[in-house]
């Protein structure tokens, strides 16, 4: 869990730090620092909730192989698949969070001049 969220976070601060000029811009032409954190946490949430989809369906194909090797797994545990989906999501979003907030206190004219 430790791992995904520091994962999750460099990338996100690369891509804050990456795109500072279009997040200046954005703000010069208006943006309030609302739109910009829903930018950044919406792109780290995309990003988990496609993992998130993928992971549970390799945990299904693996639950059908371990089922048959080890007895009283089921293929599918509905419940541990939502607790563990909720969890990792709560993860992400801590970890979107920094970069968003970071995201948010950018200038417009330093970010203009950064370039």
């Amino acid at each position: 869990m430790t791992l995904t969220g520091v994962g999750l976070y460099g990338l996100l601060a690369f891509e804050v730090a990456r795109r500072t000029g279009e997040i200046g811009i954005r703000s010069a032409l208006g943006a309030r620092p609302r739109d910009i954190f829903r930018l950044v946490v919406g792109r780290g949430l995309r990003l988990t909730a496609t993992g998130i989809v993928l992971g549970i369906f390799g945990a299904v194909a693996a639950g059908s192989l371990f089922a048959k090797f080890l007895f009283g797994v089921q293929q599918t545990d509905s419940l541990t698949f939502l607790v563990v989906s909720i969890t990792l999501f709560a993860a992400a979003f801590l970890a979107c969070y920094i970069p968003a907030r970071r995201a948010m206190r950018v200038d417009p004219m330093v970010a203009l001049r950064y370039e």
